[in-house]
């Protein structure tokens, strides 16, 4: 079978992206590479990108890929209200033509009534999914919390799992896996590595069997995601080596 994969536009780094000139130049890279989508980040829009989605959703059906949008903002806010700009990013996913529309869950939304979010999400017209991000949003608990108020919410998709932001909270990614795998619809795969700044994201190492092992503990028939650095002279060729090792792992 099959596997669906992703390239997240911010692999390619910050930079490599407004040299570019957007992220709709590195459309074609991702559809040479052989991926079947490109995640979109809102954080990676200039201001006349933001003003020309339907440009660059055109852009993305003629290479052939499908359209994930991330969004850098929590649903919930330090108040534990719902954010009050959902309704602009429903639209820019709208015009997207997005799959998922991916956001963290941000902060404790104390006693808001499952009813009053599936109200706001039903104005989506794209699924929602929510991301173990590496704040204190991200955690197992957070995430167990909102899926076990909020999980039957017609709206959520579901839960975006980033293989490697359980180590920015300090939690074991397979604990991760064990408890929250029916949740997952789109996993972001990255490894990481520790040195004297910090956790950093790495391109995992084919014979490392601990990814390996993750993936086999999360569901298989949803779409992995690209997400750590994809550098080098050719970035076809680098792109293309995960997207098939991801695809038949």
């Amino acid at each position: 079978m099959s596997t669906g994969i992703i390239v997240v536009t911010g692999a390619y780094g910050r930079q490599q992206v407004a040299a570019a000139g957007g992220q709709q130049a590195l459309l074609p890279v991702i559809e040479q590479s052989g991926a079947s989508g490109v995640e979109i980040r809102r954080e990676l829009f200039s201001a006349p990108e933001l003003s020309q989605l339907p440009a660059l959703s055109a852009a993305i059906k003629q290479h052939g890929l499908t359209a994930y949008y991330s969004v850098p903002e929590p649903l919930f806010t330090t108040a534990g209200t719902i954010n009050p700009n959902l309704p602009v990013f429903f639209a820019e996913a709208g015009t997207l033509n997005a799959r998922l529309l991916k956001f963290s869950v941000g902060y404790p939304a104390g006693n808001l009534p499952a009813e009053q979010l599936a109200e706001k999400l039903a104005a989506s017209p794209v699924p929602v999914t929510v991301e173990n991000d590496q704040t204190d949003g991200g955690t197992l608990a957070a995430m167990r919390e909102f899926f076990s108020r909020f999980g039957r919410v017609q709206a959520i998709a579901g839960m975006t799992f980033d293989t490697g932001n359980w180590y920015w909270t300090g939690e074991s990614p397979h604990q991760a896996c064990r408890e929250l795998s029916a949740c997952v619809s789109y996993i972001h795969l990255k490894a990481v590595r520790k040195d004297k700044h910090g956790f950093r994201a790495v391109p995992p190492d084919p014979d490392d069997e601990h990814w390996q092992t993750l993936l086999t503990a999360l569901p298989a028939n949803v779409p992995r995601g690209i997400e750590f650095p994809l550098t080098g002279d050719d970035l076809v060729a680098v792109t293309r080596q995960y997207v098939d090792l991801f695809r038949h792992v």
